[in-house]
């Protein structure tokens, strides 16, 4: 598989190009690699198509922003794959290409079926929820369909009337030069037909704004940054094409107890210096319920423990990660009289203790002595 250009080294601009620039520079080449232009040119149509896929993504201050962190691979999740071919530059680009050169085209159809937009979701989950899956419901609001006229924009029994202007091409010819320069049908908008007779709920537009409830499926193990596509859940299409996506977005909350690394979770456990010199077993929060924990003797501040396969589940195949345990010994305070004579005593026997190991360090054997 051939990997795509650059879309600023397409154009020939830099990273930091204004709208105008970018503009400016699409339309020189769009002038010289014109398909009216270089008729049978095979290599000029793949760079018309080359530069009017890049323009299109970089005009779009949404595209190009996740262009610019992600490049190619970062735009297959908005829905955007390039143009399949000059009627999809042309219907996208009918209205650039009039204020560029003054006409539109003949190969572009305004009335042809036109997917609609996709759409963003952004669903906040606490960190349970994301640990283990949920079934939801979100609301939103979105065109859909209308469904008096089921989208003819026409009232009950009436049909849209073909444009006289222009005969239902959606629009008007005429030469200049070595173009033939069509532009757009003033009557008509472009669409070919006139609706004389609206439908009285969406107004002739063949859509309503409607507010929706969606079913969403959250499976276990996904965290901030996830995203789920759920098709045909975005924007009415137009003129009968299918409906975009919605793009769900999530976000985790965070956890009072635990953290999450990958598909581990880490939490920390305080325990006195007392149970850290003597051991102990204490019962410890998991994600399903609680396990017991034997806490050996001489556990250091910062020892690390694990529960194994009672961490958070993989996207891709299920298996759950680790529970990572990590002990903080908390230093007693308001102690009364005689847990500080224990303690004093406790110091002065360690002390001790210490020192007799230091003399044995330092002690010299005769036999090694410097004469």
């Amino acid at each position: 598989m051939t990997s795509k250009r650059d879309y600023y080294d397409i154009l020939g601009i830099n990273h930091t190009a204004t709208e105008n620039e970018i503009k400016a520079s699409y339309r020189k080449l769009a002038m010289k690699f014109h398909p009216d232009r270089n008729p049978g040119d095979k290599e000029a149509e793949e760079k018309f198509k080359e530069a009017a896929e890049a323009y299109e993504v970089l005009r779009d201050s949404r595209k190009r922003n996740i262009y610019d962190r992600y490049g190619h691979q970062g735009l297959e999740g908005t829905g955007f794959s390039g143009f399949g071919g000059f009627d999809d530059i042309f219907s996208s680009f009918g209205d650039i290409f009039e204020d560029f050169f003054g006409f539109g085209t003949g190969r572009r159809s305004r009335s042809r079926a036109q997917r609609g937009a996709d759409l963003r979701y952004d669903l906040k989950l606490s960190f349970m929820e994301a640990a283990f899956g949920i079934d939801t419901e979100i609301n939103l609001e979105k065109d859909e369909v209308c469904p008096t006229c089921n989208g003819t924009r026409c009232r009950s029994g009436e049909q849209p009337d073909t444009c006289r202007h222009c005969q239902g091409t959606g629009q008007i010819s005429r030469s200049q030069g070595f173009f033939t320069v069509r532009t757009t049908c003033p009557n008509c908008q472009g669409s070919g037909h006139v609706i004389n007779h609206p439908c009285l709920e969406c107004k002739g537009t063949g859509k309503v704004r409607l507010n929706k409830t969606v079913s969403v499926k959250i499976p276990a193990g996904v965290n901030t940054g996830s995203k789920l596509r759920l098709t045909g859940e975005g924007e009415a299409g137009y003129y009968g094409g299918p409906p975009g996506d919605l793009y769900v977005f999530i976000h985790v909350k965070p956890h009072e107890f635990f953290m999450r690394d990958g598909n581990h979770v880490i939490c920390e456990v305080p325990i006195s210096f007392v149970q850290a010199a003597l051991g102990d077993t204490i019962l410890v929060p998991t994600l399903n319920s609680e396990k017991r924990l034997n806490i050996p003797k001489g556990t250091q501040p910062g020892d690390v423990f694990r529960f194994p396969g009672e961490g958070i589940p993989c996207l891709k195949s299920g298996r759950r990660g680790d529970q990572i345990i990590q002990f903080n010994v908390k230093t007693p305070t308001n102690i009364s009289k005689k847990q500080e004579d224990l303690l004093r005593e406790f110091a002065r026997l360690e002390t001790r203790k210490f020192s007799s190991k230091l003399k044995n360090i330092l002690k010299i054997r005769p036999e090694n002595a410097v004469r």
